[in-house]
């Protein structure tokens, strides 16, 4: 693998499994510094750190402080923040009718608005150096409807509007700001889809199989790239196909 992004800064939000870890070990591999967060699980956390090489850092997608901290920490230990995928995310499906008020909040606030949070953390520091990436990973829940996630859909859907609207405001400023649309890809979180909508989604992705997190990552890597570097307020789908059919 090359090593593009030699001498680069990246910090990565939930990058302790399945497709943050995949872009950790990604951005590490092409020679990235790289910073992750993590909620809860700090084995998880540790066996990526070492494995990356990477950084890890407990943070809660909720807490503006705590985020403001992590990145003045990222910036004390390497001087810059080069590339920011947002990543992190939680689902608490079921019906609307049947929906907590605690668990339409929670999963806004920790998708849509930790997001949002970690964007304005990190856009003084890439405004100061007139350059940076944002890449915010989102799903097709944001553009197909799924039952059952309406707290999800509306959390992603929302972070797609977010990702045009800050592209709008930073492009001129030298800091690119795109999106990642993952479709149904192999991770803990998917598992937990009901069997009978995932194998029902399955029939109509073109590729006849689900993804994998590498693939997911494959894309970030080449948002933050300078392949990429005409690329601004797009969203990059990853589904094989599942959207291209949809009626």
């Amino acid at each position: 693998m090359n090593r593009e992004f030699e001498n680069k800064v990246v910090v990565v939000t939930g990058g302790s499994r399945g497709i943050g870890r995949a872009i950790v070990e990604r951005f590490a591999a092409q020679g990235a510094r790289v910073f992750f967060t993590y909620h809860q699980n700090e084995a998880a956390a540790a066996q990526v750190a070492a494995v990356g090489p990477a950084v890890a850092i407990k943070c809660s997608q909720t807490d503006a402080a705590a985020i403001d901290s992590a990145v003045e920490r990222v910036l004390a230990e390497a001087g810059a923040i080069d590339v920011l995928v947002n990543n992190a995310g939680i689902t608490a499906d079921t019906f609307l009718m049947l929906m907590p008020a605690d668990d339409w909040n929670r999963v806004i606030d920790t998708n849509l608005n930790g997001a949002c949070r970690w964007c304005k953390a990190v856009t003084r520091p890439m405004l100061g150096a007139r350059r940076g990436v944002i890449i915010n990973i989102a799903s097709i829940a944001g553009l197909v409807g799924v039952m059952g996630q309406t707290n999800y859909a509306a959390s992603k859907g929302g972070l797609l509007a977010f990702t045009r609207a800050l592209a709008a405001e930073l492009g001129v400023k030298g800091i690119r700001v795109n999106s990642v649309v993952p479709g149904f890809i192999e991770t803990d979180m998917s598992a937990r889809v009901p069997r009978q909508i995932k194998q029902k989604n399955l029939e109509h992705i073109v590729l006849k199989r689900f993804g994998k997190p590498e693939e997911v990552a494959a894309a970030v890597t080449f948002l933050a790239s300078d392949g990429a570097s005409y690329i601004m307020g797009q969203s990059i789908v990853v589904d094989g196909g599942l959207t291209a059919t949809a009626a």
